[in-house]
């Protein structure tokens, strides 16, 4: 009988990426089911460098649902974990209904223990709500035997995590329907279409934002009509230029529509009332010395030769940067930041992820800069690349639940 097979607890583990917009979201047409007011377009980054894990066990013998993060336990009462709850028990028994063998015969009634954690300190300000939301959909749908698009589980929890659904670029369809059931992500192009593609992120010396953005985005929506007219007359037209430059790896205009579209967004930021700023003065030097990097390359050689913007920096709600270049450039805009931006004292830690080979800065380029080092300004430089959508962990060590469904301890 389906009884006696069933097993006394249910585990599974994922893997699930952060993602970067080129196209910015900012701005809900719809709070409670978190609808954008524009389409928006991304490109998820490695999971060797970043990562959200996450482990779900449902079993009879739980009593209530429960979450840990990164070691503590957190309220599972959270409406945005609640509705993402809601949402995949309610996919679940769709299924069920719609006569499919079910692979899983445990009751939808049992109660889920969930624990995530991230390879990166949250306290970065590195988006980790996009990364855990898409990872804790995914790991949920595994555990409840779901296999349909997953893009409405996760953007109930956070607008963004429905882009880290998927590797490669991303877009995230803004779609018509009150329902908001055509507002789904899609892969435009997957990882492997732009290899030579490198992202480097830039960890400001962080303090707590001004303002987090789920109220951010609520306040100018209300206040600023640069906003509406940002949405509805700028992002269409940026969506196909965007969705062209990536199939045609065009990085030209892919650094330039970049770097535009986040300074609209920061604008639109501006525009609210009273205003919001997340660019600090570190943020606005590492802007001026994308510039200066660009200009100098964009002069110097042949201009047939060489592309003009070779490097692109775009700034979510937060003062970090985040860079694409190519893999040829990697090298010597990483020794310009040092150069401008000496490290404080970790010299040897300043640099994570991919290794970075040291070159020497040209002394034309040094002048080119013309800035004034402000040392400790830049924490430290994660170096990755474009990299797949979720994975499932197939090795039982991975899983940070024990058999009884409580948080492993610590190694």
């Amino acid at each position: 009988s389906a009884m006696a097979s069933e097993k006394p607890i249910v585990v599974v583990t994922c893997t699930a990426p952060v993602n970067i917009a080129v196209v910015k979201y900012w701005g809900k047409r719809d709070e409670e089911l978190i609808l954008p007011i524009n389409s928006s377009l991304s490109v998820t980054l490695h999971q060797d460098q970043l990562k959200t894990t996450t482990t779900a066990a449902i079993s009879r013998d739980f009593t209530e649902d429960r979450i840990w993060l990164n070691g503590r336990e957190e309220d599972m009462g959270h409406p945005r974990l609640q509705a993402c709850l809601r949402e995949i028990r309610r996919l679940a028994r769709k299924r069920r209904s719609d006569g499919h063998e079910d692979p899983l015969p445990l009751s939808l009634s049992y109660k889920v223990h969930v624990a995530s954690e991230n390879n990166f300190p949250t306290a970065a300000g590195l988006a980790s709500s996009a990364a855990g939301y898409a990872c804790l959909a995914y790991t949920l749908a595994r555990v409840y035997g779901v296999d349909s698009d997953l893009s409405e589980v996760a953007r109930r929890g956070s607008g963004s995590a429905c882009r880290s659904l998927y590797g490669g670029f991303v877009e995230w369809q803004m779609g018509e329907r009150p329902d908001g059931k055509d507002s789904v992500a899609r892969q435009v192009a997957p990882e492997s279409h732009w290899p030579e593609l490198r992202v480097l992120i830039l960890v400001v010396s962080a303090k707590r934002k001004p303002m987090g953005s789920t109220a951010g985005m609520q306040t100018s929506v209300e206040t600023s009509a640069l906003l509406k007219f940002r949405a509805e007359a700028l992002v269409p037209p940026r969506m196909a230029e965007m969705t062209r430059c990536i199939r045609e790896r065009n990085f030209q205009a892919f650094g330039q529509l970049t770097m535009k579209d986040s300074n609209q967004f920061h604008a639109t930021c501006l525009d609210t009332f009273p205003p919001i700023s997340y660019l600090s003065d570190t943020s606005r030097r590492i802007i001026q010395l994308v510039h200066r990097f660009n200009a100098h390359h964009g002069q110097t050689k042949a201009a047939h030769l060489t592309a003009r913007f070779q490097v692109a920096y775009t700034f979510d709600a937060g003062p970090n940067a985040v860079v694409f270049t190519l893999d040829d450039t990697v090298a010597e805009f990483v020794a310009a930041v040092r150069h401008s931006f000496p490290p404080e004292s970790n010299g040897d830690k300043f640099l994570k992820g991919l290794p970075v080979e040291p070159v020497l800065l040209s002394d034309e380029l040094k002048a080119a800069l013309g800035m004034d080092p402000v040392p400790g300004s830049i924490r430290y430089i994660i170096a990755t690349q474009v990299g797949p959508g979720p994975q499932v962990l197939d090795d039982p060590g991975a899983h940070l639940l024990g058999p009884d469904g409580l948080p492993k301890p610590a190694a």
